[in-house]
């Protein structure tokens, strides 16, 4: 079952606007089923899984080029990087719009090679899990997110009621489209498969990790620190490695589309402030099943429910703005004081604070820290609490509650 995806137009427009259009994001999130439902019927599909269409995209990419004309969908482009100049030969022959659909999964070396060969003849789209938006069938409705109280209260009517108990089961079972839309998959064969081939293929392609239950030890204690500040010393010694190979391996799991790291906002203005990212998980179901949570009653009511509904909630944020072909200009604020911003969400020169609680009855002093803000000197927008509240109300004049359902 194909679920309409809130990127679809912005596809279309980016089509339009480069020859090359390069969809990116982990493995399973969707890129080549969103790719060949929207093609159109002349576009050809070729994937470099097939052992003798990589063959001959690797050892004689021209040949590769004549064989599959344009326009044309690569798939998992980053095992073959040499095709990259021979599209760029293509692109500067043809000077069409459109040209050629690429996906990949490693962002890291994938990217290296595309603004070496590409650079202004190509448009970069991130693609994550299916949306809380996109599973209710209101993909056209999804938005970049500001707490602003009339978009807030359009979100709301837009959307429906979120038990805590579906909550929790959204956010434990994960946003991948094979489990998320097929009940009856096993979510543990899945997240098991997922992790072994993740492991297998990217794994042995980005980094040549010759202990492989080392990373694993590695990838479930990052998973046990969604949401939290990232501390490398303590991060190596849980997983057993130096802390060079944390840093390095870490990088991997960003490339990969598993992690994203949210920078700390800094300013000369103040010199207080901790320059360490805090570090989130991008599914929150493969989250769960690498810190062994067998369900989401057991999730809702243990030591990681606030952090992992703080990472559910800046996963629905960043598929609003990266779905929308928007870049998320997110950071969180950190002083030496340890007042802290769970998001600042800077737009057209203006700060938007937001925190992340899992509270149905947040007060005034929960957001007692966004007055640091105005040792900025910058405009502050309005801020909010995003929680488990059912009611858009007023906390202070420029802060409100905003219910998890108006994401």
């Amino acid at each position: 079952m194909y679920v309409p995806r809130t990127i679809e137009s912005f596809v279309s427009a980016a089509t339009k606007q480069f020859p090359v259009l390069l969809v990116t994001g982990a493995r399973q999130v969707g890129k080549t089923t969103l790719l060949k439902h929207i093609s159109q019927a002349d576009r050809t599909y070729v994937t470099l899984d097939d052992p003798l269409v990589l063959t001959l995209a690797k050892e004689d990419p021209a040949l590769f080029l004549q064989r599959f004309l344009p326009p044309l969908l690569i798939d998992e482009i980053q095992y073959a990087l040499e095709l990259l100049p021979h599209i760029k030969m293509e692109v500067d022959k043809n000077r069409k719009h459109g040209l050629f659909w690429l996906t990949g999964s490693q962002h890291f070396h994938l990217m290296k090679g595309v603004s070496e060969s590409l650079a202004g003849r190509v448009g970069v789209i991130q693609l994550l899990g299916l949306s809380r938006r996109e599973l209710a069938g209101q993909s056209r409705e999804s938005h970049p997110f500001l707490p602003k109280s009339l978009q807030v209260r359009r979100r709301i009517k837009a959307g429906d009621n979120l038990s805590l108990k579906d909550l929790y089961r959204l956010i434990w079972r994960g946003a991948f489209p094979g489990i998320a839309l097929n009940e009856e998959m096993d979510r543990d064969f899945f997240y098991g498969s997922y992790v072994q081939t993740y492991l297998q293929r990217d794994i042995r392609d980005l980094a040549r990790v010759g202990d492989e239950m080392a990373f694993l030890r590695f990838l479930r204690a990052a998973a046990a620190r969604t949401g939290q500040m990232l501390k490398l010393a303590e991060l190596s010694r849980d997983a057993g490695i130096a802390p060079n190979t944390a840093k390095s391996w870490l990088s991997i799991l960003e490339a990969s589309g598993i992690a994203y790291l949210l920078q700390p906002y800094h300013t000369n203005v103040t010199k207080r402030l901790v320059k360490a990212p805090k570090l989130y998980l991008l599914d929150t179901g493969l989250c769960a099943y690498l810190t062994e949570w067998s369900g989401p009653e057991t999730l809702e009511a243990g030591a990681m429910s606030g952090p992992i509904l703080e990472t559910w909630v800046m996963g629905e944020l960043l598929k609003s703005y990266w779905h929308n072909g928007r870049h998320a200009p997110f950071y969180f604020y950190r002083d030496k004081d340890q007042k802290e911003i769970d998001l600042l969400i800077l737009q057209d020169g203006t700060a938007y604070p937001l925190e992340i609680k899992k509270s149905a009855s947040p007060e005034k002093k929960d957001v007692r820290h966004f007055q640091v803000l105005e040792k900025l000197k910058m405009p502050i927008g309005p801020g909010g609490i995003i929680c488990l509240t059912e009611q858009h109300l007023p906390l202070t004049p420029p802060v409100q509650s905003i219910p998890v359902a108006a994401l």
